[in-house]
C-alpha cells in the first residue's frame, strides 16, 4: 500500500490536506468572530445574548450560503471550498451547539431560571430554523434576480 493514492483514484474530498485547511481557517475565523460577539454583548436577565445573535446570524447566514451555492453549481471546484471555508468552517465556529447545551443546562440547573432556560433552548432552535428559512428565501430571490455574484 502507497502513501499516495492512483491517480484514477483520487483522495476524498474529506481526506485532503487544503480541504482540512479551509475548514480550520475558516473554523478560527468564525470562533474568534463569536469571541468577539460574546466580549461585545451582556449577559442579560441570566441569558447569553452572544450566543443567541451568534446561532440566530449563523443559521440565517447558512441558509442563504447554502442557497446560494446550490443554484449556482454546488459541484463546482469554488462552490466547494466556499462551503468548506465559509459553511463548515466560518459559519460552524461561529455558531455554537455545545455553548447553547451548556447555557441552557446552566440556566435549568439554577432553579430560579429554569422558565427562562427553558425558553431560551426553544427560542434559539425555532427562531434557528426560521432564520435559515429566511436565508433560504433572501438566497433563492437573490439568484433568481442575478444578483448572486
Amino acid at each position: 500500500m502507497t502513501a499516495h493514492a492512483p491517480a484514477d483514484h483520487p483522495r476524498p474530498l474529506h481526506l485532503r490536506v487544503s480541504s482540512i485547511a479551509l475548514v480550520a481557517v475558516g473554523g478560527a475565523i468564525g470562533t474568534a468572530a463569536r469571541e468577539g460577539l460574546t466580549l461585545a454583548l451582556p449577559v442579560v436577565a441570566s441569558i447569553p445574548l452572544a450566543i443567541l445573535v451568534a446561532n440566530l446570524i449563523g443559521a440565517f447566514l447558512l441558509g442563504l450560503l447554502l442557497e446560494a451555492l446550490i443554484r449556482a453549481d454546488a459541484t463546482a471546484p469554488t462552490a466547494t471550498r466556499l462551503r468548506l471555508f465559509a459553511g463548515t468552517g466560518a459559519l460552524g465556529g461561529f455558531t455554537t451547539y455545545s455553548a447553547l447545551a451548556t447555557d441552557t443546562a446552566l440556566l435549568l440547573a439554577s432553579g430560579t431560571t429554569m422558565g427562562t432556560g427553558a425558553l431560551y433552548a426553544c427560542a434559539t432552535v425555532v427562531f434557528g430554523g426560521l432564520a435559515t428559512w429566511a436565508g433560504i428565501v433572501v438566497g433563492a430571490r437573490r439568484t433568481a434576480a442575478g444578483g448572486a455574484r
